[in-house]
């Protein structure tokens, strides 16, 4: 498509841009929303599945898509994503009951992964990897956008409107894309046809699903120890090994194992999956501080990392252009992860007593680090495969991505819990009376980080106290914060050492010049720079 005159190609991107806005908000203003809708339709021991379902089937469309993809074009995947996402939708705004709310959740998952798949790898049909990291930065903007946007608006409706709309209010967008995409975008000649490698669809599927559910559960619905986390892992590791042989022997596998063979490709996917590590961390535990150390409310908290969102938007679009301008990106790359390291090891220096401007500038130093890795490794992926792999390889790196980001939040929970543990077993009150058994049970409750979250619940909690043990209680919330005040620290460090790791892999990404053109021909330039 790179035939196209710039007019037209632009029309397209404005109109991929709607349908991954469209996606990406349906995502982010659920998160807000979802403690009153369940309060409304119930199910509170099934809360978690309404976004672990989302989860699983995003990445496992995203990932087969990618394939198809590179068959049958990007337009027929994106159209009918948006078509799907947008029934999806709809139908969760219909939810009766939280069983409803989580098959609904899982088909707007499904066409989620079918838009972004498509979306990030129309890019590459449009324009040449040298023009691409504009685009790329433009997109890493609109997913910044969509969480700038998607939780405020989120808490708003469920306060003054009909929970429904939450599902409903971006609907004529999903349908103005739809229209435009249908219009804009070009059709493209299906290429030879290939036999469809079912085989290996399902074992990567199974294998992508037991992995992420694995990491998902563990260290909170079950121990790491578990038979149930121990089964998954094995599941995960026995469709991993099937999968390899299968892939060897069909002709026309879904995952081409021979890309890894490409250290371009195998070094930027590592990088991606520490990179979703670090951000997916960042992005989950700062809510913890803000509103369970200081106290503040999560409308604060939602505003505290709308400058992080700011800063990374601002970094992305910004280093995109210069990757377009200058050819350059692994210099980005590497000051990205420095400048993101240092704002994570600063993050270890927060105290029950910091202030909030502390915190929003070291976020800031974060933002603009993560931003300025963005549009990096879609573009080394992209151009370091020939174009018929372009879906597929896009499609890994997302997946990696999402994987890395999963196992990143279990790690990072697990250090949070566990450092929590010793930190309130060293710091119990010596002179705090033998409670009563019911007694016992309200400060059971406080054992969990996730109380501090909710001053209404920690009243309640409060109010259940004999008067004589109001004292106790407000010295064992000074302990809890402290206590969690020093896990969150500890989880800072981790996560700057994954960023640093990332760094050092970075280091062994070899920088091959970007193409100017999507033919392969252009892969001499490549091999001559080996």
């Amino acid at each position: 498509m790179e035939h196209l005159e710039q007019r037209q190609k632009v029309m397209i991107m404005i109109a991929v841009m709607a349908a991954m806005f469209f996606a990406a908000v349906n995502m982010t203003i659920v998160g807000t929303a979802l403690p009153k809708i369940i309060a409304e339709i119930g199910g509170m021991d099934y809360f978690d599945w309404v976004f672990t379902i989302y989860m699983l089937t995003s990445t496992i469309t995203a990932m087969l898509v990618g394939k198809l993809s590179d068959i049958y074009g990007r337009k027929i995947f994106i159209l009918i994503g948006i078509g799907i996402f947008t029934l999806g939708a709809f139908l969760s705004g219909l939810s009766n009951d939280i069983i409803d709310l989580i098959l609904y959740r899982g088909i707007q998952g499904f066409g989620a992964g079918m838009i972004m798949s498509a979306a990030f790898t129309t890019v590459g049909d449009l324009f040449s990897p040298r023009e691409r990291g504009r685009w790329q930065g433009l997109l890493g903007g609109v997913f910044g956008l969509s969480s700038l946007f998607g939780p405020t608006l989120g808490g708003y409706i469920v306060d003054n409107f009909d929970w429904h709309w939450v599902f409903w209010v971006f609907l004529p967008i999903g349908i103005i894309a739809f229209v435009l995409i249908l219009k804009l975008y070009p059709s493209q000649e299906v290429k030879e046809k290939e036999p469809v490698d079912y085989l290996g669809s399902a074992l990567l599927s199974v294998m992508i699903i037991s992995l992420l559910l694995g990491f998902t559960w563990a260290g909170g619905r079950y121990d790491w120890a578990s038979i149930e986390i121990i089964g998954l892992f094995s599941l995960t590791v026995l469709s991993l090994i099937t999968f390899i042989f299968v892939e060897l022997k069909v002709k026309s596998p879904v995952l081409p194992l021979y890309l890894f063979k490409n250290d371009v490709f195998t070094v930027s996917n590592i990088a991606g999956m520490l990179l979703g590590m670090g951000m997916f961390g960042t992005i989950m535990y700062v809510p913890f501080y803000v509103q369970g150390v200081q106290g503040q409310s999560a409308t604060v908290s939602g505003l505290v990392e709308m400058v992080m969102t700011i800063s990374m938007v601002i970094s992305s679009i910004i280093v995109g252009n210069l990757i377009t301008k200058t050819g350059k990106y692994k210099r980005f790359a590497l000051i990205g992860f420095i400048i993101m390291s240092v704002g994570l090891f600063l993050n270890t220096t927060l105290e029950v007593e910091s202030s909030l401007t502390k915190l929003l500038l070291q976020l800031v130093i974060i933002g603009i680090g993560l931003g300025m890795n963005m549009p990096v490794f879609n573009i080394t992926v992209q151009n370091a495969v020939e174009h018929k792999f372009l879906g597929v390889a896009t499609s890994a790196m997302q997946t990696f991505r999402q994987i890395g980001g999963t196992i990143g939040v279990a790690i990072f929970g697990s250090v949070m819990g566990s450092r929590m543990e010793e930190e309130l077993k060293a710091a119990q009150p010596n002179n705090m009376p033998e409670p009563t058994p019911e007694l016992a049970e309200s400060l059971s409750q406080l054992q969990d980080p996730q109380i501090l979250m909710s001053p209404t619940q920690l009243e309640s909690i409060r109010s259940s106290l004999p008067s004589e043990m109001s004292v106790f209680f407000d010295q064992f919330i000074s302990l809890l914060k402290t206590a969690l005040n020093t896990s969150l620290t500890s989880v800072f460090a981790v996560g700057a050492g994954v960023v640093a790791l990332a760094f050092i892999t970075t280091l062994f990404l070899r920088e091959v010049p970007l193409r100017t053109s999507n033919q392969d021909t252009d892969k001499k330039e490549q091999l001559a720079a080996k």
